[in-house]
This record gives C-alpha cells, sequence and structure tokens, in this order.
C-alpha cells in the first residue's frame, strides 16, 4: 500500500467513525495517561471506555475483544478496591516488580487463555481474525490483572499487545480505535519509564 492509499483509507475510515467510538477512545486515552500517573481516576475513566467497547466491538465481531472489555471491567472494580487499600501502617499499595514465579504464571497464563479463546471464537463465534483477537485478548488480561497488583510488568504486557492490536482495529475499519492504541503504545512505553523511576525512588527511601 501506497502512502497515499493509506491516508486516503486512514481518512474514510476517520470519517465512517462513530461519535460513540470517539468517546470510547477519550475515555480510553484518559485512563492510560492516568494509570501512568498511578492515579486512582484510571478506574472511572477505565468504565467507561470498556463498556462502550464491548458494545462496538459485539458489533464489529471482535468477540474475544468485547469479552477482555467486560474482563476489564470486572478487574476496573477489583483495581479500584486494591489501589483503595491500605496496609499496617496506611499506606497505599506500592509499585512492585513480579517475583520469577508470577513472571511465569503470567507467560502461562497467556499460551492457556490464547488457546481457549482461539478454540471458542473459531468454534463459537463468526469472528474474521480469530488468531490475533485471541492473543491480544490473552496478553491483556494477564496485563490488566498486574495493574491491578501495581506490578510494573503490567507494562510490557500493553506494549506488546498494542503493537498487535493496531493493525487488527485498522484491518476492521475502527481507525480511531487504531489511533487510540497507538497512543496507547506511546502511553505503555512512558508509562514503564515513570513507573521504573518511581520504583527506584521508592528504594532509594528504605
Amino acid at each position: 500500500m501506497n502512502p497515499n492509499d493509506f491516508f486516503n483509507l486512514f481518512y474514510q475510515n476517520l470519517v465512517a467513525s462513530s461519535w460513540i467510538e470517539a468517546v470510547a477512545v477519550v475515555f480510553g486515552l484518559l485512563s492510560v495517561w492516568y494509570a501512568k500517573k498511578e492515579n486512582l481516576l484510571v478506574y472511572p475513566t477505565g468504565v467507561v471506555s470498556v463498556l462502550i467497547y464491548v458494545y462496538i466491538c459485539f458489533f464489529a465481531g471482535l468477540y474475544a475483544d468485547m469479552g477482555i472489555n467486560f474482563f476489564y471491567f470486572l478487574m476496573s472494580v477489583f483495581g479500584w478496591y486494591k489501589w483503595t487499600r491500605k496496609d499496617n501502617t496506611n499506606h497505599y499499595i506500592p509499585i512492585t516488580w513480579c517475583n520469577w514465579r508470577m513472571q511465569l504464571l503470567g507467560i502461562i497464563a497467556v499460551f492457556v487463555f490464547y488457546f481457549i479463546l482461539r478454540y471458542l471464537l473459531i468454534n463459537f463465534t463468526d469472528s474474521t481474525v480469530p488468531n490475533i483477537d485471541a492473543v491480544t485478548t490473552a496478553i491483556f488480561i494477564v496485563g490488566m490483572w498486574l495493574m491491578a497488583l501495581k506490578k510494573i510488568e503490567n507494562w510490557v504486557y500493553w506494549i506488546v499487545g498494542d503493537m498487535i492490536t493496531i493493525p487488527m482495529f485498522f484491518y476492521k475499519g475502527l481507525v480511531l480505535t487504531s489511533f487510540q492504541y497507538t497512543v496507547f503504545l506511546i502511553l505503555a512505553v512512558l508509562g514503564y519509564l515513570e513507573w521504573r523511576k518511581k520504583i527506584n525512588e521508592q528504594t532509594q527511601n528504605y
């Protein structure tokens, strides 16, 4: 595809994008920005975005992504709860690294979710992108879980998943969502760097 064809397709898809997708994009970007800042508003803004995407993904035939957005809703409630809990010293949950067991569990979980989702998509839906849909969903499930626990590795999962998701949404004609995930990718890299800086500062303070 030459540059002119690319930008023509981008413009056509942009014009065809719905206002509801635009709202979901705005709140999704706000959510990731607040996550980068370790701000509790990551969850209420995220809830608005994911519930809209449940609706959008259903009509786009992205059933695994519809499912993960519902899972995001549940994990947002869980993460909201975890981020507001304090320990015995009246401190909120800190940013930490995963130990090797949790890292191994995360990798295994990606493969397990991938094969389960791929089977369901191929056998019980008319999804046109079952392999990509399944792998990105599996990656984001683990990323969301690690974010709720404030594990810095959550950003690695978002980065990998975003890189795969960007062309998938563009292919499905959801150009604003594709653009959103491009920004997500940038914010995920910045989020990883910022959380890494914070975790180093926490270590120095002990």
